[in-house]
């Protein structure tokens, strides 16, 4: 059986955590930031995690994640 590739994409956006979540870095953080009030800054900080349907799907373009 060969082996299955993983999605470039998906890959360098997505990581697959410990307990089985998908986990995923917020977008809005690399410029501007002084517009953005600090409440909004602290929560662009915290990983975001995919639903359960969707992390599932994700799970097929990471197989050995």
């Amino acid at each position: 059986m060969p082996k299955v590739k993983t999605h470039s994409g998906a890959k360098k956006r997505f990581r697959v955590t410990g307990s089985g979540k998908v986990a995923f870095q917020k977008t809005g953080r690399r410029h501007r930031m002084r517009t953005k009030n600090g409440k909004r800054a602290r929560t662009l900080r915290m990983t975001g995690v995919l639903p359960e349907a969707q992390g599932d799907n994700l799970k097929r373009l990471l197989p050995y994640a």
